[in-house]
């Protein structure tokens, strides 16, 4: 991918205070796609500097500042003066005490939009606990509703939480923030949960419950496993595939891509999934994985092959839209979405320190 000088956001500047979880993935995504975004490290690294950092940190420029110092944080007043946005992640009264909470920052910046990431949100009774992703998707209802119903529920890595509850609703609440702000001249602070957010990604299962159609019974309906036309399946080889063929069409063209003789007609029978469940797995149970990729590709089945990260970089429709791209040799995410007019670039070589005079320069008043 040839990076490109201008993306979607160019000109939108952003303070990242330096943290875990959410946070660099939300400001990474609004690098890729072209804003201008400044994290203020912490002085010592961290994990993800020496490890995660290689891929969250990319595209952008980091500043090393210890906040607990009068002159470093005046240096970060500074930079907030000049910025359109800040977002940070640490827990409630933590940037207060430092004396780089909302007030003093928006009665430097009046236009300021501050975006404030954590997993409880900022008020309620647990707004002071600890916590990790799957603390709080536990506390929405989204991790009892995953799993097999004789087991506990699985851990469903931090994609729900800390990422889909979390960093994306961040992005967005910043960008409606900075909208907000060039049309009134006010900033404001966004409280981003992740617990709001993963309850705004259930809709469909508060939707569904309200109708009747979804059960508190793990593994007992439609898009929790519960649908064996609607599950993963193994392989002779130790692989699996994923099944998907949820409307009549496509489960008709898995039934005959697998030769069964089951009536198409009895898709939505439940008496009869347990027999549906046993017929299919003992089908796909007979030939490895790439057997089944090869018969079902050109099909309508909604048959896939679970593939690990390393196998999904070589699948041929990743590699055709460069999905994954190779830079600062590794293999990571291209950003997205794309754009016709002006695309979103990758330039890992931006990963790089500055200091507060390259700052500042950087961002003239």
């Amino acid at each position: 991918m040839t990076p490109t000088p201008q993306g979607p956001l160019h000109g939108l500047r952003i303070i990242e205070f330096d943290a875990i979880g959410p946070v660099p993935l939300a400001a990474m995504i609004l690098a890729d796609l072209g804003a201008d975004v400044l994290r203020i490290a912490r002085t010592s690294a961290g994990f993800f500097d020496n490890a995660g950092g290689a891929v969250l940190h990319r595209n952008r420029p980091h500043l090393s500042l210890d906040l607990k110092s009068p002159a470093d944080r005046e240096r970060a007043m500074d930079l907030v003066a000049r910025a359109d946005a800040v977002i940070e992640g640490l827990r409630p009264g933590v940037m207060e005490r430092l004396g780089l909470g909302p007030e003093p920052c928006l009665a430097r910046n009046p236009r300021l939009a501050y975006v404030r990431m954590t997993g409880w949100g900022q008020t309620g009774p647990l707004a002071a606990r600890a916590g990790h992703d799957l603390n709080y998707i536990a506390l929405t209802g989204a991790l009892h509703a995953m799993g097999a119903a004789d087991q506990p529920p699985p851990v469903p890595l931090n994609l729900i939480g800390d990422y889909g509850g979390g960093a994306m609703f961040a992005a967005v609440g910043l960008l409606a923030a900075v909208h907000s702000a060039r049309a009134t001249g006010r900033g404001q602070v966004v409280d981003v949960a992740m617990t709001d957010g993963t309850a705004v990604l259930s809709s469909l299962f508060h939707a569904l419950s309200a109708g009747g159609l979804w059960t508190s019974a793990r593994g007992e309906n439609l898009l929790d496993g519960g649908a064996p036309f609607y599950r993963c399946y193994a392989c002779a080889d130790g692989g699996h595939v994923a099944v998907g063929a949820l409307e009549p069409p496509f489960f008709a063209a898995l039934i005959a891509g697998l030769q069964l003789d089951f009536d198409p007609a009895a898709q939505y029978d439940r008496s009869r999934w347990p027999e549906l469940a046993r017929r299919l797995a003992d089908a796909f149970a007979a030939s490895p994985r790439d057997h089944w990729t090869a018969l079902f590709q050109d099909t309508d089945a909604c048959v896939t092959p679970v593939l690990s990260f390393q196998e999904s970089a070589d699948h041929p429709h990743n590699q055709a839209r460069a999905t994954l791209v190779q830079a600062e040799g590794l293999t990571q995410p291209a950003p997205a979405p794309r754009f016709s007019a002006t695309p979103a670039a990758l330039a890992p070589e931006r990963r790089v320190r500055i200091d507060f005079a390259d700052a500042l320069a950087r961002w003239p008043e």
